[in-house]
């Protein structure tokens, strides 16, 4: 069956609640704002806002030719709001953020994905269970973490180091990133190994996991239609749905992926249960020896009050999103690392030098590894101006007043110095927009430098009060929405990067790398391939030892 076929049928149910919503844009007081002319009068700027190479083009043309506020258009003419305007991201993540809420469709692709986890719930439940997952990512339970982080890093020098042999070699970076992120999530998250980090051990579940984020991006635009979609009938109905009519090859690849996942998952929490069950020395005798994530989890869970656990869905829920989140993000945030370092050689043997001076040979201790200046310089550099995840999508869900920290001057002239959204607008965060503006970070926003964080920022980037969560950026959001895996991540990045540039030279390929759009962004080798792979020659250190 054709894309085209499949769309049909769900375009003839919701085309007239298009149509409504085509009649109030048409009168919308956003048809001031300035924006780019729509290339299509049914999908607007949607297919090229989720095209993974034109994506780039329209995110680099909305951040540097239009203002900070500026109009795209969505299905049939809807309106659409592209804001890194840092005033207007204060009153929508943080101010206002009850009323600006994670998009509809975004929840309901979410949900079917990943399953009832922080990503795909909103309100009471939203709250409940961030209360209940935070006392495992503060920084007190970090510390605990820190031994698994090494152990896994020290696997993955092994691995690497086996494969490149006494000399050098070109390895895939990302596919021995993604396994290591993996097994950091499941070491210390789900207190269970999926991956023994050894050359050309694949694992299935890793493999699928990878998959996910291009598999939901090259649904394109069509999924804007899923909250209206997963209304339909029974989630018996809809499965049957899935099976047997919608065939087209994009739905069923993730349909397997969703499919392997969730079963994966049960079979995880069934196997966290009879340990817990079992008392404090089954628990011992597993990987994460009772202090990963789940565990923790598991045991507040049971203790909770009836109205603050959470239900059986829930809990795999969170299992799927942590690690589909931790896995793709850090994955690709080491690859862009590795990959500028290559570029910059310089500043990869001014790192090397550092992380020596701190080790003397051994693992350097947690206090001492967040307080490494260029190491961290460099974590920050690459997530201000590479951030894994670009752009998050909400809802107005009733009229609302954006104020401006500079006024935009609109289409008939005049200037406008705040905004009336209706409700029903959607809002585009820019997060990578706002990470690379100018007004804020100085006409060098587009370079990579490391150096800009060695000394103060400028009063532009500290007096916006940006609303990230993360070092004057938007990288990891802000507000009740916020990644609440941040700090986990960081420190999965310094451990892994503390280990590798002690024990190899990483240098560019010959091959071309291109980065791909995707809910989390993703390098090939050449546009055409869609295997998410990086190529770089690894050269072990004759100093470095094993």
């Amino acid at each position: 069956m054709s894309t085209v076929s499949f769309l049909v049928p769900a375009i003839l149910l919701v085309l007239p609640i298009w149509l409504l919503l085509r009649g109030r844009a048409l009168r919308s007081p956003l048809e001031q704002i300035p924006g780019p002319p729509s290339p299509s009068f049914f999908s607007g700027h949607l297919e090229k806002l989720f095209h993974r190479h034109e994506g780039w083009r329209l995110h680099n043309l909305l951040a540097t030719e239009y203002a900070a506020v500026s109009r795209i258009r969505g299905v049939l003419g809807e309106h659409i709001l592209y804001v890194f305007d840092p005033t207007a991201l204060h009153s929508i993540i943080i101010k206002d953020q009850q009323y600006y809420e994670e998009a509809s469709f975004s929840v309901s692709i979410t949900s079917l994905v990943f399953g009832e986890g922080l990503l795909a719930t909103l309100h009471d439940q939203h709250r409940k269970q961030r209360k209940i997952l935070n006392p495992v990512f503060s920084i007190a339970h970090m510390r605990h973490m820190i031994p698994i982080f090494y152990r896994v890093a020290h696997q993955l020098g092994d691995g690497i180091a086996k494969q490149v042999g006494s000399l050098s070699g070109e390895v895939d970076v990302l596919n021995w990133m993604g396994r290591t992120a993996l097994e950091l999530i499941g070491q210390a998250g789900l207190g269970c190994s999926f991956d023994p980090l050894i050359e050309d051990v694949h694992n299935e579940y890793g493999e699928a996991i990878k998959k996910i984020a291009p598999a939901l991006f090259s649904l394109g635009f069509p999924q804007f239609l899923t909250p209206y979609l997963i209304k339909i009938g029974t989630p018996r109905f809809r499965r049957w749905v899935v099976d047997n009519l919608l065939l087209n090859s994009k739905i069923q690849h993730l349909k397997g992926i969703v499919d392997l996942t969730y079963n994966n998952a049960k079979d995880l929490l069934e196997k966290k249960r009879l340990a817990l069950k079992e008392g404090d020395e089954a628990m011992m005798q597993q990987i994460g020896e009772g202090k990963d994530i789940m565990s923790i989890l598991l045991r507040a869970n049971m203790t909770a009050s009836e109205s603050e656990k959470l239900s059986e869905e829930e809990l795999l829920g969170q299992m799927a999103t942590l690690i589909a989140a931790a896995t793709d993000t850090t994955s690709g945030a080491l690859s862009q690392i590795l990959n500028l370092l290559a570029k910059h050689p310089d500043a990869q043997e001014r790192l090397r030098e550092e992380i020596s001076q701190a080790s003397n040979g051994e693992d350097i201790s947690y206090d001492r590894l967040i307080e490494l200046p260029y190491m961290d310089a460099i974590c920050r550099e690459t997530l201000r101006l590479y951030p894994p995840v670009h752009e998050v999508h909400r809802d107005c869900k009733k009229d609302m007043v954006l104020p401006l920290a500079n006024p935009i001057r609109g289409l008939n002239g005049k200037w406008i110095s705040e905004i009336f959204v209706p409700k029903g607008t959607r809002i585009i965060v820019g997060i990578r927009a706002c990470n690379r503006n100018k007004d804020l970070w100085g006409e060098d926003a587009l370079e990579w430098k490391p150096e800009r964080w060695l000394s103060p920022l400028p009063g532009s980037v500290t007096e916006a009060r940006i609303p990230g969560v993360y070092s004057n950026m938007m990288t990891f959001l802000g507000g009740g929405r916020s990644c609440i895996g941040f700090k986990f991540s960081q420190l999965e990045m310094k451990v892994v990067l503390s280990v590798l540039i002690a024990t190899f030279k990483f240098s560019l390929s010959d091959q071309d790398i291109v980065w791909n759009l995707a809910g989390a962004k993703y390098p090939t080798v050449g546009k055409t391939s869609t295997k998410p792979s990086m190529p770089m020659k690894v050269e072990l250190l004759k100093t470095a030892s094993l």
